[in-house]
């Protein structure tokens, strides 16, 4: 049958899973989820002197791999795949004692990048708190009659980390004038005017921010913007 009869080259020991139903050669017991050709005919784990090992299923690379190097006995499970023609990968035995140190080993591996990962985070939180407040602090250059909170809103809204707004842009981590302006201008257009109501009562982009572009122009004038307006808030 497939998976028995022609197993795959391989140095050492080799353990299939049959896709039929297996009765030992030695002690007759079956159907065997596992066994080892000797000679062409099937044996059980017990009488292949295996039966002290446990299966581990393929899957985690890293268990695997340590379950290998801890056992001092390990064997590769296969099984025929009839639809690709060949014999593929299912697992490997190895000695529980030598499963149990890997484990241990990848546990306090999982702790090490749980640690790292809230170090990166903590850092993270850090770089974006103190960027937020240079966002800010250059809203308030540019709008100094912009009230300290709304800009604090603002630059948080707009830096945002995963939000592919505009303080996440090379411009705005550079701090430049187009992307505050810009940030700035999104907020008013979308707090300060009913362009939100506009959109919703089906009034095209272009033509509702058309509408609201004199009361976002006041709202900017307010806050001390000098430059002139019209082309930023369109």
């Amino acid at each position: 049958m497939p998976g028995l009869a022609t197993p795959p080259p391989r140095t050492g020991l080799l353990v299939v899973q049959p896709l039929r139903r297996r009765h030992c050669a030695g002690c007759r017991r079956g159907p065997l989820p596992m066994l080892v050709l000797e000679d062409g005919a099937p044996r059980c784990l017990d009488c292949a002197d295996l039966d002290h090992l446990v299966f581990l299923p393929r899957g985690d690379t890293a268990l695997t791999r340590r379950s290998r190097e801890e056992s001092t006995l390990s064997v590769v499970v296969v099984r025929f795949n009839r639809r690709k023609g060949r014999y593929e990968r299912q697992g490997v035995l190895v000695e529980e004692a030598g499963l149990a140190r890997a484990e241990a080993r990848c546990l306090v591996d999982a702790e090490a990048r749980r640690r790292r990962r809230a170090r990166d985070a903590r850092r993270r939180a850090t770089q974006d708190a103190r960027f937020t407040e240079a966002f800010a602090a250059e809203i308030l250059r540019l709008f100094p009659g912009c009230p300290a909170e709304r800009a604090r809103v603002i630059a948080a809204h707009a830096s945002e980390r995963g939000s592919g707004r505009v303080g996440r842009s090379a411009a705005g981590r550079a701090l430049s004038e187009g992307a505050v302006v810009s940030a700035v201008v999104a907020s008013v257009r979308h707090r300060d005017t009913p362009y939100d109501r506009l959109l919703m009562s089906g009034v095209p982009r272009r033509e509702a921010r058309l509408r609201i572009m004199a009361g976002v122009e006041t709202v900017l004038r307010e806050w001390g913007w000098g430059a002139r307006i019209g082309s930023v808030a369109s």
